[in-house]
């Protein structure tokens, strides 16, 4: 199924925000849509040291109760119009799980949902959200559940000065992927990059050595003009309008989730590196920090 948008479902994750975000996404990229509700309660009833005749007709219920729910989810977002197929994972671990579905269908993107409590609060990704940003090979849509604006604001947050990025395929792919996706619903592309100055990247850039003082300005001005080549450059490849071209000196963990805030962000692009040949993601402390934080959508691109 090369043209499928695949929405994870779990009852305790807003299912049917989930299911519509997934849904309207498919429209607008004209695929066909597999929802798939991952509970995997009947497995632990089944691996339950006494399988008992009442433990049965547990599982049975809740069996009953999954298929139910996901007729009225199917019921909920059957006017849109799409080639809708819906089946239940019950299999442990979860994210095994959903990453085996994720291969048999081979989808542009998958869709799950996430928790985010309140600005004032920690967005809580849990064990799945994780393991799935690092081992699935697909784009990765994190659903938060609040509304979208009318004119959706997709930021695109790229590093192309990350040592990881010689051939610059992440970032070119988070553009893609950002680009595509505001052309398509009628949105604002914004492009950010950030870089840390050279007072935060090391204590000792001030200090006096003998017999010179660090130039501090005259670095900071450079290397504020390098990261400028790299983003115009990066901008221009893509026609990107240069208004939409945001340069901010600080660390991501902080400047990312204030310009979402600030600028209404409905959705972040952003990358997760493949290290050392793996077949698997790093998200550093860094990254697992913006998630947290950032108060919209997600959608983790992966490099290859």
């Amino acid at each position: 199924m090369p043209n499928t948008i695949l929405a994870i479902v779990e009852m305790e994750r807003f299912p049917l925000e989930v299911a519509t975000r997934a849904a309207w996404t498919a429209k607008l990229f004209d695929a066909d849509l597999e929802l798939v509700l991952s509970d995997p309660t009947v497995s632990f009833l089944r691996s339950s040291f006494m399988m008992s005749a009442d433990s049965k007709q547990i599982a049975d219920t809740v069996r009953q109760a999954q298929e139910e729910q996901l007729e009225r989810i199917v019921a909920a977002i059957a006017d849109t119009g799409l080639k809708i197929s819906a089946s239940i994972i019950q299999e442990r671990p979860a994210c095994d799980a959903m990453v085996a579905k994720a291969l048999e269908c081979e989808p542009l993107l998958v869709v799950k949902g996430t928790v985010y409590h309140s600005p004032a609060e920690r967005a809580t990704f849990t064990f799945n959200d994780w393991q799935l940003i690092r081992k699935l090979d697909y784009p990765l849509w994190l659903v938060k559940p609040r509304p979208w604006s009318k004119k959706p604001v997709i930021i695109a947050a790229v590093d192309p000065m990350h040592p990881s990025e010689e051939k610059g395929q992440l970032t070119q792919t988070i553009v893609d992927i950002a680009k595509s996706l505001a052309e398509k619903c009628d949105g604002k592309l914004l492009l950010l990059h950030t870089y840390e100055r050279l007072e935060e990247i090391s204590s000792f850039a001030k200090l006096e050595f003998k017999p010179m003082k660090v130039p501090v300005k005259e670095l900071e001005e450079k290397m504020r003009n390098e990261h400028r080549r790299y983003l115009d450059s990066l901008a221009a490849k893509n026609d990107i309008d240069a208004r939409a071209i945001h340069l901010l000196p600080g660390r991501t963990r902080h400047i990312l989730p204030a310009f979402a805030r600030t600028q209404e962000a409905d959705v972040v692009v952003m990358g997760a590196v493949a290290r050392n040949g793996l077949h698997r993601r790093i998200i550093g402390s860094t990254a697992e920090h913006v998630l947290d934080h950032v108060p919209c959508d997600i959608l983790v691109a992966r490099s290859s």
